[in-house]
């Protein structure tokens, strides 16, 4: 689709408002809430939810049901806002923690708020301006390529609110079900959240979350992008895993502490992919995203091309096109070069000339990759962690050759990597705000100052909730495990020690290689390889459902673009997604447990099985049987 086919709701030449101090306070207060509670239950599970659509549905509830104002863009200016709370904390809870358990262990001391704050800021507005430039080369050029899920997800659901009728009940109704679901799964715990069937002839298992977030990214997706993400979980559970359970025996494989045996009868499938396919699947990650990099290139060049020209003709943002405007580029260029500075300078922050430049160099990189990414299969199934990884191999190894070892080496290593995560993350929502904002006509401009102000809110605020959370329960307990933390540290640790098992990590890079030789997008393959096969078994499922309402809907010549099904799972991944914060909430203030029933009874897996039926039957309702399905454009 070319650029000047598409038309956005709110015409350029229409002015509406947008950046108003009711769509800032309201963006404020919904970062702090939702980077809180998103940093709990990243630590506590390894995993966050993407806070865009619960946060368009919340201002869209507020702005024009409560305030009764007409103002679509307003509505989108919170979410942009909102979303970076969700954002930084992802980034932050990856890294960051390890600080933590390295001061409980005498290493270091413990981080001050300052710190934390600190490096959180540089991240987030270094992970926003990167973006800007990048803006003309993903979102425009590449509209109906790269659909962004959530997104365009996010616009459907302020689209469906404005137009109401049939399109603001397909959502609606979607945002219903799915947070039953989601509440009964994880608030109630009577249903399992994963249905697991042991495959012991072939030495592992095959698993599927019940979820309905992940069937509507599935669905939005479509079948090929899903198929790949697939087809990267079955290389690393029905191909690696059984091939290191036959042929390890009783070895030792390092990182494991025991024998290869023992640790498949211990844990099943699930230990031997935590201890050994998630390096693998790191280095494939790595390796797609220089992949990528490096196929896009020229459209990067000319963007940047562009962007310079543009510099050249200092007042012509006035005159230019109210839905073309971004920041002055020299404000994005001297902003970065002032954020790069004070890294290396503060001492706050312990990080050498070094690592400073590889902090500039790698959060170009790693922004771009997100970008691209997110714009694949959406902010929830982003693996930053994986980029940090990367990031933390590079720059370990960097430091340790410069001489720049012990704790000095190990506490720059974190700290260049807390920042690229950071950066990283806040890319990935950045793109997808200004993806929204793109399909709804809204000021890029003043999506990027908001996107700035949502960084800045939270930054200052995630110090404080690491600080009270590791000083209510503890980082790497039962009740906060920070899983990826827990990772990061060995790998410092592991590098600097000298015992990191490169070869697992060169076994991703070559398997990504293959596939891209092969003609095959690498990164979905890549992203399903790194992720837990649950993930990526849901989001094939539907993609599934999308390739049979479309091949249905094909034979009988309807409509194959009526959005209605695409609606519904936008409204699904909206219901999801507030039923998580909330239950997040209810986690931090010692209430979660009250409600959970697991104990007095539980359906086991056939309640599973049959739940996913019953998304599924509703997925088909309002896709394929809706009477209603007419396309909302």
């Amino acid at each position: 689709m070319k650029k000047d086919e598409f038309k956005p709701y709110i015409p350029a030449d229409k002015i509406t408002p947008e950046f108003t101090v009711t769509s800032v306070i309201m963006g404020i207060l919904l970062a702090i809430i939702f980077g809180a509670a998103n940093a709990y239950l990243g630590l506590r599970v390894g995993m966050t939810v993407s806070a865009s659509i619960p946060a368009a549905v919340i201002s869209m509830g507020v702005i024009r049901v409560i305030m009764k104002k007409d103002s679509i863009l307003e509505s989108n200016m919170v979410q942009t806002i909102g979303s970076a709370g969700e954002s930084l904390a992802a980034g932050a809870i990856f890294t960051l923690p390890v600080l933590f358990l390295w001061s409980k262990e005498g290493i270091t001391e413990a981080p001050s708020l300052i710190t934390i704050s600190l490096i959180a800021l540089f991240g987030g507005i270094l992970g926003v301006l990167f973006m800007v430039p990048l803006r003309n080369a993903l979102i425009v050029k590449e509209h109906g390529v790269l659909p962004y899920p959530e997104g365009t997800a996010c616009a459907e659901v302020l689209l469906a609110g404005e137009e109401g009728g049939a399109s603001a009940k397909s959502v609606f109704a979607g945002m219903g079900l799915a947070a039953l679901f989601k509440f009964v799964v994880d608030g109630l715990k009577v249903i399992p959240s994963v249905i697991t069937v042991p495959l012991k002839a072939f030495k592992t298992e095959l698993s599927a979350e019940v979820y309905p977030a992940l069937l509507g990214v599935g669905y939005i997706c479509g079948p090929k992008i899903a198929s790949y993400m697939f087809a990267g979980g079955l290389i690393g559970w029905f191909v690696l895993i059984p091939a290191i359970i036959t042929f390890g025996g009783s070895t030792i494989l390092y990182p494991g502490t025991k024998t290869i045996a023992d640790m498949y009868a211990a844990g099943g499938a699930s230990a031997i992919w935590s201890s050994y396919i998630r390096y693998i699947g790191a280095g494939a990650v790595a390796a797609g995203g220089i992949i990528s990099l490096i196929k896009s290139l020229p459209l990067i060049v000319r963007t940047f091309a562009d962007a310079i020209k543009g510099m050249k003709g200092a007042g012509n943002s006035n005159s230019a096109v109210r839905t073309e405007v971004d920041l002055d580029m020299r404000v994005i260029g001297i902003g970065v070069l002032i954020m790069i500075i004070a890294i290396w300078l503060l001492p706050e922050i312990p990080v050498s000339p070094l690592g400073a430049v590889i902090i500039a160099l790698f959060g170009f990189f790693f922004a771009t990759v997100s970008s691209r990414m997110v714009g694949i299969v959406g902010s929830s199934n982003n693996p930053v962690s994986g980029m940090a990884i990367a990031t933390l191999l590079f720059s370990t190894l960097c430091l340790k050759v410069t001489g720049d070892t012990g704790v000095h080496g190990m506490k720059g290593a974190i700290a260049i990597g807390s920042v690229i995560c950071i950066i990283a993350a806040m890319a990935g929502d950045t793109s997808q705000d200004l993806k929204t904002g793109y399909i709804l006509g809204a000021t890029p401009k003043k999506q990027q100052i908001g996107e700035l102000i949502g960084a800045v809110v939270s930054a200052v605020t995630i110090g404080g909730v690491l600080v009270l959370l590791d000083s209510a329960w503890g980082f790497g307990t039962t009740e906060l495990a920070a899983p990826q933390a827990t990772l990061m540290k060995m790998i410092i640790e592991g590098v600097m020690e000298g015992n990191l098992p490169w070869a697992l990590v060169f076994i991703g890079v070559f398997i990504a290689i293959v596939v891209e030789i092969l003609g095959i997008s690498v990164l979905p393959v890549a992203i399903g390889l790194y992720l837990p096969l649950e993930l990526s078994a849901t989001i094939m499922i539907g993609g599934v459902i999308r390739w049979f309402v479309d091949k249905k809907k094909a034979d009988r010549e309807e409509n194959k673009d009526a959005n209605s099904g695409i609606l519904f799972c936008s409204g699904m991944i909206a219901g999801e997604g507030l039923v998580g914060i909330l239950l997040a909430i209810l986690a931090v203030v010692n209430v979660a447990g009250k409600i959970d029933l697991s104990g007095s009874f539980t359906t086991g897996i056939i309640g599973g099985v049959v739940l996913m039926v019953v998304m599924i039957l509703c997925i088909l309702k309002f896709s394929l049987w809706s009477k209603n399905g007419k396309e909302n454009k």
